[in-house]
């Protein structure tokens, strides 16, 4: 069964540094998979962060993770840095998906790729709202 190749390096267009750390490492000698998903949510929310969109203790709106996944290539280990790519794949009405890339810091090739997606809700009653403009045009400068 063949799958289609990952995206490259240069589809990304913002970028995020991790650390690993050693008890990112399973039994096998790999960063274990679940900590992939703590990689994107950290990508995704410093951006947020950095982009002046998010505030965490008293933002309208606030985004819920709706849906996550993640395809592996190759295999990362502490102590290797890595770096985390970052580009919009979809921007709805009260919902945005990200692509994520991980890469060994400087691969040419991601070891691994997913996809994340928000939807932003009301902080008081958890209802979707509509992404404010300001929002929109900001999140676009990743497309």
């Amino acid at each position: 069964m063949s799958r289609a190749p990952l995206r490259p390096r240069s589809a990304y267009r913002h970028w995020t540094p991790i650390t690993t750390r050693w008890h990112d490492n399973d039994a096998y000698g790999h960063v274990n998979n679940t900590v992939y998903y703590g990689w994107f949510d950290t990508a995704v929310n410093a951006w947020l962060v950095e982009a002046g969109l998010l505030d965490i203790a008293a933002g309208e709106p606030i985004g819920l993770v709706v849906e996550t996944g993640c395809r592996y290539a190759a295999p990362l280990a502490f102590p290797q840095p890595v770096e985390l790519g970052l580009a919009l794949a979809r921007l709805g009405g009260s919902s945005v998906t990200y692509h994520l890339g991980v890469f060994a810091t400087g691969a040419a090739q991601a070891a691994a790729e997913g996809h994340f997606t928000h939807v932003y809700v009301a902080r008081d009653g958890r209802r979707p709202v509509a992404l404010p403009e300001a929002w929109r045009a900001r999140m676009q400068t990743l497309a």
